[in-house]
């Protein structure tokens, strides 16, 4: 069959330039074969290359003591001390999960696990991240269900626990959607496996299911903004088989230990083609490929199919050649494919062969080194005008509005869909905080959180980054933990416009300030560009998800207060009003500054509540929606009321930054603020758990009422039963 001709309109489908074009014939010093063309797409796409983000993402914290691995491998790995270490990262599957929410939700939880036990980790857990449009718009139902039931139905039966995570709806979601999937596994310190080949002639072997047409041109797709054309990239949508991800995982961890692999990589956006340029490429080493080797579920593919795939639940190894019987009696054990498709070679060659006939033939280093970095032009994001007079409002009515909101609603709905309890490990479920799973046969504990709140950075990008941090770094220190590093998705519109490069400019920028003041490196990532539809963008959303240590798993510091508690608030507040969940949920209205972020006031408040755990209950952040609302979240988890002292509605739904609300008995509460005026920390009361009514100041309401508003309005809003 013959391949098509390069024309314009080919080059423009494979989302290169006109000045894209012309490196790459440089680079070829001739025109491109079709299969090259798609390899250069791919390798060069948004998604591969971060083309735009490279500059931006090089000023971000990256070192520390406790860092092993930072970014460039397929996931950051960090100390947690007694030759042990975790494994995390956060990704995207955006684009495919507006398309088709069930498989692209699905195979994004594939693939970021799938990057996890690529480094010898085996996978412990895993959060989202979830970003839809309004509740009554016509796709937002179908989104839901399909993506929560994608991200369960993989998690599920894969048999890892998701035990937290984000939900949140707003109208700039609704051409798309985001499913940030973040997972962290277990390894031995000493016992990490790298992508980079080594050694010349050493044989490049396929592993796990078999290659077909689905998710060709996915990485290309999801580097492009949507259209009225967006049902024509169905195809480009993978297809996951959790039960095959299990078994690869097993084979895979088997093979590591005997000793027979040199390197190792996911097939994972853009398949075959990133995967073998990227072990070469670390390697400094070329890579021959000959396709009429890998194992096809498809009849008849071609070249370009091939290397482009993004079928499921595959890896690519570097093989230690006298290993090859053992490694072939393993995979053929756990019944997947096991296929030697190439090996390495001195030169600087990418060669790909498909029928005795040469399909790409490029310069490695070239083709992965060489990929266009642009310095895009950016625009500082306006400051916000200054918030006008907010009206009043009774306070019950006010955390009643909240409180029926699908933002700020219960959402055991998504997280009761998931198995947060397999490998019994899980300390801390979902839907209160952080996270907390169990080191496995130790003491330690380790802390999960995912957080980003994007009116904030829509605001004020820099502060809004700053925010994401502090957020994610006071859900760890509110259950005990020692925050350790952490991880970015950050998803944004068409970064060619000025004014949203500007966001991801900024977001970057407060981003690294907050990492660098708390000690918090960014040890992976992922950018996801061109979160558009018919040029409107999405809300920008740069999520950070993070990792904190306890010592041992029994310092934990409790979720549920006991009847009589005395309510304290570690932190100042003004009253920020700005930004708030308040002005969202009540008047539709985003408006103002968000609230500042004081860095050395976050780390000393998060260091004083885990020197004095000792003495505290329950903990929570005080973030979205204030201290009503956290006030209000903590008492119906214990089923028992809470008292707020009387204050006005800045007191009460403000989100001012680096505050906790804790619970602790009277003596506890004394001997903790005495501790907190030694330490220079604000602490006061600010009320009491117990009883069975819910009051701020002089309004109330009955708990039971409150909560059973609280635990439907999801289910109800969106018609789910």
């Amino acid at each position: 069959m013959p391949e098509p001709a390069i024309t314009p309109d080919l080059i423009a489908a494979h989302g290169l330039t006109a000045a894209e074009y012309d490196r790459l014939e440089r680079i070829l010093d001739r025109a491109p074969r079709f299969t090259e063309l798609g390899i250069f797409s791919a390798m060069w796409n948004e998604h591969c290359s971060y083309k735009s983000s490279k500059k931006w993402l090089r000023t971000l914290p990256t070192d520390g003591p406790q860092v092993i691995c930072g970014p460039g491998e397929n996931a950051g790995v960090v100390d947690i001390g007694d030759g042990q270490a975790v494994v995390f990262k956060m990704e995207s599957h955006n684009h495919p999960s507006y398309i088709e929410p069930y498989q692209g939700a699905a195979t994004g939880m594939g693939g970021i696990l799938r990057d996890v036990f690529t480094m010898g980790a085996r996978p412990v857990a895993a959060l989202d991240s979830l970003s839809f449009g309004s509740p009554d718009h016509p796709r937002t139902r179908q989104l839901v269900h399909g993506v929560v039931e994608g991200i369960g139905g993989y998690g599920n039966a894969f048999g890892v626990p998701t035990i937290g995570g984000e939900l949140r709806f707003d109208a700039a979601y609704d051409g798309n959607c985001l499913v940030n999937a973040f997972a962290a596994g277990i390894v031995a310190a000493d016992g990490v496996f790298y992508s980079a080949a080594s050694g010349v002639g050493m044989p490049v072997v396929y592993l796990g299911a078999r290659t077909g047409r689905d998710g060709v041109g996915g990485a290309t797709m999801a580097s492009a903004e949507f259209d009225a054309d967006i049902d024509e990239k169905r195809p480009t949508v993978q297809v996951g088989d959790p039960f095959t991800e299990k078994r690869l995982l097993e084979a895979c961890l088997e093979l590591m230990a005997s000793g027979a692999v040199i390197s190792i990589q996911d097939m994972g956006a853009a398949g075959l083609t990133c995967s073998a340029v990227e072990m070469g490429d670390k390697g400094g080493l070329g890579i021959r490929l000959d396709l009429d080797r890998v194992p096809c579920r498809e009849p008849g593919m071609t070249a370009y199919e091939m290397m482009l795939s993004e079928s499921q639940e595959r890896m690519l190894m570097v093989l230690h050649p006298d290993r090859e019987d053992a490694a072939r009696a393993i995979f053929e054990k756990w019944d997947l494919d096991f296929a030697i498709i190439g090996e390495t070679i001195a030169e600087d060659r990418f060669l790909v062969m498909h029928g005795n006939e040469t399909r790409a033939d490029i310069p490695l280093r070239a083709l992965s080194g060489n990929a266009p970095e642009y310095d895009r032009p950016w625009e500082p994001t306006p400051p916000p005008a200054p918030l006008g007079p907010v009206p009043g409002v009774a306070p019950i009515a006010a955390l009643r509005a909240l409180l029926e909101s699908p933002n700020h609603a219960h959402k055991g709905w998504v997280w009761e869909q998931y198995d947060h309890t397999v490998l019994a490990d899980t300390i801390r479920p979902p839907g209160i905080g952080a996270g907390v799973v169990r080191v496995h046969g130790t003491d330690k504990a380790l802390a999960f959180t995912a957080d980003v709140t994007p009116r904030y950075v829509a605001a004020d990008p820099v502060e809004g980054g700053r925010q994401a941090v502090a957020e994610a770094y006071r859900n760890l220190c509110a259950v005990g933990a020692r925050p350790l590093a952490a991880t970015d998705n950050l998803n944004f519109g068409n970064p060619e416009k000025p004014r949203i490069m500007g966001q991801l400019v900024g977001a970057v920028q407060g981003i690294g300030e907050a990492c660098a003041a708390l000690d918090m490196p960014i040890v992976s990532g992922n950018v996801s560009l061109y979160n558009e539809t018919d040029g409107r963008a999405i809300l920008p959303t740069p999520t950070i998800g993070a990792v904190g240590l306890l010592e041992r798993a029994a310092q934990m510091i409790g979720a549920q207060p006991h009847d009589g508690d005395a309510a304290l608030v570690i932190g100042d507040g003004a009253g920020h009003l700005g930004q708030s969940a308040l002005l969202a949920e009540l008047w539709g209205r985003a408006e103002g500054p968000p609230p500042p972020v004081d860095l050395a006031a976050e780390r000393r408040h998060g260091e004083f509540l885990r020197a004095n755990h000792t003495l505290v209950r329950a903990a929570t952040d005080v973030s979205d929606g204030g201290l009503a609302l956290a006030a209000f979240e903590m008492a119906a988890l214990a089923q028992i009321g809470v008292t707020l002292e009387p204050g006005g509605i800045g007191a009460l739904f403000g989100e001012d930054q680096a505050r906790y609300l804790v619970a602790c008995d009277d003596a506890a509460a004394g001997a903790l603020i005495a501790a907190a005026g030694q330490a220079g920390v604000p602490a006061r009361r600010v009320g009491r758990f117990g009883g069975d009514r819910v009051r701020l100041g002089a309004d109330e309401a009955p708990l039971c009422e409150l909560a059973r508003l609280w635990r439907g309005a999801l289910a109800a809003l969106l018609e789910m039963r």
